[in-house]
């Protein structure tokens, strides 16, 4: 019962929507770091919107997962 309940709070906290292009393993991963991305990206809005953190440590958040995620890009895809 507790699994079930953590498991369905993290994936309400959590959504992972379905892969949908071209399948291949770099392809896989790079849409999870994506979908990452945007909800790390939303949750620091969300701290930001509510006087929780300060603008420019929002800013400055938002652009080191920029960099990894761009990091992430460059290894599965250019390589």
């Amino acid at each position: 019962m507790v699994d079930e309940d953590k498991n369905s709070k993290e994936s309400f906290l959590y959504p992972i929507a379905k892969y949908r292009g071209d399948f291949t393993p770099q392809n896989l991963v790079l849409n999870a770091n994506i979908q990452e991305f945007g909800q790390r990206v939303a949750l620091i809005c969300g701290l930001e919107a509510n006087g929780k953190i300060s603008p420019v440590e929002a800013y400055n958040k938002i652009k080191d997962l920029w960099e990894k995620l761009d990091k992430s890009k460059q290894e599965l895809l250019d390589s």
